[in-house]
C-alpha cells in the first residue's frame, strides 16, 4: 500500500513508523503478564490473603513494558496520519 499510495519504505514517516510499530511489540509480554496477574488476583481473592510480591513484580515489569509501547504507538498513528516531511 506504501508504493501504491507513492511513498517509498525508507521515506522518513514511513521508516520512522514501523521501526515504533516494532517497539509495540512489548505489548505481547503485556498480555502475559496481565494473565498472570489476573490469576494471582483471583488466587488471591480465593485465599482470603493480600496480593503476594509478584503481583507488584509484575504490575512493575507490566507498566515499564506498557508505557513506551504505548507512546510508540501515539507516535505511529501521528506520523501516519500527519506525514510530516
Amino acid at each position: 500500500m506504501v508504493a501504491i499510495a507513492g511513498y517509498s519504505l525508507v521515506d522518513g514517516w514511513v521508516f520512522w513508523s514501523f521501526v515504533l510499530y516494532l517497539a509495540g511489540a512489548c505489548w505481547l509480554p503485556v498480555v502475559w503478564l496481565q494473565i498472570r496477574m489476573c490469576r494471582l488476583l483471583e488466587q488471591a481473592v480465593a485465599e482470603g490473603a493480600g496480593l503476594p510480591q509478584r503481583y507488584r513484580d509484575y504490575r512493575r515489569i507490566w507498566f515499564a513494558l506498557g508505557l513506551p509501547a504505548f507512546g510508540a504507538l501515539v507516535v505511529v498513528f501521528y506520523l501516519m496520519v500527519f506525514k510530516p516531511a
